[in-house]
């Protein structure tokens, strides 16, 4: 059984080596893929120092509309599909997703932040279907109309459709594991900004029928 690693990334220079870094530590981790989705820094020179396969878009498009470039190249049967901006990421955090699949009878993991930082750790603990941390079997991410056009609101399209379909999911904690802030990223009004601007890409997946 395959295994298929994708990173989307915008604007990631910081923290995406680390995240590939992790992944080619990992036995059971058969590709790597990042998805460089129109950033303006060092994103894409960063990825390629790697020696990872990198798509390079020029233009952002979307979490959503990334993974599904990303899936056009992926050979994998599991999909694992992890942020760029993750802090304290460990071999321990790739395999507690994907051995569930792996070994038992589960279709998708969701990682749940949890003892990183107060902020992150809540916005999961309430919302666990906006964690961007998953694992899945790569049938059920064929079988999902539209998955290009979902943006931010990917991981809803995600749930709704796994809720929908009687698919089994099991969420996994993530010790220790956190993500920068877009404020930190950003600067705060810019932060903001693009945090309401995700919040209603959400709201309108939430609305919408997979």
């Amino acid at each position: 059984m395959m295994i298929s690693a994708l990173i989307p990334a915008f604007n990631e220079e910081k923290t995406v080596g680390n995240v590939i870094g992790v992944l080619k530590s990992c036995e059971k981790i058969d590709e790597i893929i990042v998805i460089n989705d129109g950033s303006e820094d060092r994103t894409l020179e960063v990825a390629k120092s790697y020696g990872v396969d990198v798509i390079d878009l020029k233009q952002n498009i979307g979490k959503g509309g990334a993974i599904c470039k990303g899936l056009e190249i992926a050979k994998g049967d599991i999909i694992l599909i992890l942020d760029a901006d993750l802090i304290g990421l460990k071999k321990n955090h790739i395999y507690d997703m994907i051995n569930p699949i792996i070994f038992d009878n589960v279709d998708m993991t969701i990682g749940i932040f949890t003892n990183g930082r107060v902020t992150t750790d809540l916005a999961q603990k309430f919302a666990p279907f906006l964690s961007g941390q998953r694992a899945i079997k790569r049938h059920i991410l064929n079988d999902i109309n539209n998955l290009e056009i979902t943006r931010y609101g990917f991981e809803i399209a995600l749930t709704k459709y796994t809720d929908k379909h009687n698919i089994i999911v099991k969420e996994i904690p993530l010790d220790n594991l956190t993500h920068i802030m877009k404020e930190e990223k950003m600067g705060l009004y810019k932060g903001v900004k693009a945090r309401m601007k995700m919040y209603l890409e959400i709201v309108k997946s939430l609305g919408n029928n997979t």
